[in-house]
């Protein structure tokens, strides 16, 4: 199946019917040094599955640091996903927002010890705040759920 043809089944409200033959399996490409180590992909493919497009999750107590934040944003995320039939593994793009770019690193690591390996297709973007007072992170995202 194509994605132009997955496209117009998600648009039009009809991939939740797709048969069985087309589950997806999820690629994830981080060819470089970089990639490695800032723990992201230069691209992720999939076929087939469901589309989760994930608002902003924050972190449950914004009065937290920022390493709680971040693992109260991964929890929320896994949440979201599980709730609709999928988990974190499921994640192919995420757009991460931090307050300070010092903490990018502190993100990075955590990102590898969550997702291992097959990390997803990613942006760090700085910003200069957020809706919500005491917030340090937030994280938008796209999961495809599906499996053999």
């Amino acid at each position: 199946m194509r994605l132009s043809q997955l496209l117009f089944l998600v648009l039009t409200g009809l991939a939740l019917s797709l048969p069985a033959d087309t589950l997806y399996a999820k690629e994830c490409y981080a060819p470089d040094k970089l990639a490695q180590e800032r723990a992201f992909s230069r691209a992720v493919s999939t076929e087939g599955g469901k589309i989760v497009w994930l608002g902003g999750q924050v972190a449950t107590n914004p009065a937290a640091d920022f390493e709680t934040q971040v693992r109260q944003v991964f929890a929320s995320l896994d949440k979201t996903i599980k709730a609709v039939g999928g988990g974190l593994k499921d994640v192919v793009t995420m757009t991460v927002f931090i307050l300070d770019n010092k903490s990018g690193d502190r993100f990075t690591e955590i990102r590898k010890e969550i997702f291992k390996e097959c990390f997803p297709a990613s942006a760090l973007i700085t910003v200069s705040g957020f809706a919500r007072a005491g917030l340090l992170i937030v994280i938008q995202g796209i999961a495809v759920i599906g499996g053999k």
